[in-house]
């Protein structure tokens, strides 16, 4: 395992000991988003964030640091961690574990190393150099995606319809009608299924960078693919496709159509 690999499972327990004392129990929250939506933010949330950018200050004080609740600190450097304290902030207000700590370590401009986390069930799902590794009740196991030739065999997700425009969820509405089965609201830890064999394929729509970016090297590693609806990298319109086989994912890029930025 690389030093940084390494060091991506020493945050993941540091994010952990701040958020699981937050979780199922009473916490300030708010809503970033203006009337009539709901983007919530917690004080687990900012906490964990500012206890994952003192560890990433204190062993690595030259790299830089993208984060969801405190911005960028010199995202220009080589080395760049990229962070999202409780991916799916909305399942941990529910009570839901299907909420996630994301970090990612990009070299270069490029995705490098990810992890998904999910402390309350004990899961970390770990990407880089070193393959794509699931770290579970003391356990080490390889992680690998699974053959899908067929759309018509395919379980896949998103994580709300709702994320799409109107274009996008016609696309959205195409792919699922030939697909097997599809499962929605696991936000991150549906790309860990992916990586993990149990699903097929994730499509999405506004996500941001640091949404996108630990889920790359977990699902590449893995043998999967992470692309835009275009079939090209992941770009500002935050639309992504993550899936196990190239073959499912084209057949799905095909429905999706050609949408405007």
């Amino acid at each position: 395992m690389t030093e940084h690999e390494a060091f991506c499972i020493e945050l993941a327990r540091v994010a952990a000991d701040v958020t699981l004392p937050f979780f199922r129990g009473e916490y300030a929250q708010e809503n970033k988003a203006g009337p009539g939506d709901f983007d919530p933010v917690t004080e687990a949330d900012k906490a964990a964030e500012a206890a994952i950018r003192r560890l990433i200050a204190d062993r690595y004080p030259a790299h830089g640091v993208i984060g969801e609740e405190y911005g960028e600190d010199r995202p220009d450097a080589e080395h760049v961690w990229i962070l999202d304290p409780i991916d799916g902030t909305r399942a941990f207000i529910a009570g839901l574990p299907l909420w996630t700590t994301l970090v990612a370590l990009r070299v270069a401009g490029e995705p490098t190393a990810g992890m998904i986390s999910q402390p309350y069930i004990g899961e970390l799902f770990l990407g880089g150099p070193s393959g794509a590794l699931l770290m579970s009740r003391g356990r080490t196991t390889p992680l690998g995606v699974r053959p899908c030739a067929s759309l018509a065999d395919a379980v896949i997700a998103t994580t709300d319809p709702d994320i799409f425009t109107a274009d996008e969820r016609a696309g959205w509405d195409r792919v699922r009608a030939a697909a097997r089965l599809a499962r929605y609201g696991c936000d991150a830890y549906a790309y860990a299924m992916v990586a993990a064999g149990r699903i097929d394929m994730v499509i999405e729509s506004g996500l941001k960078v640091w949404d996108w970016s630990a889920l790359m090297p977990v699902v590449q590693a893995a043998g999967g693919t992470v692309t835009d609806w275009s079939g090209g990298a992941p770009d500002a319109t935050g639309r992504v496709v993550a899936a196990g086989d190239v073959r499912v994912r084209d057949q799905a890029l095909a429905l999706l159509g050609r949408v405007a930025p």
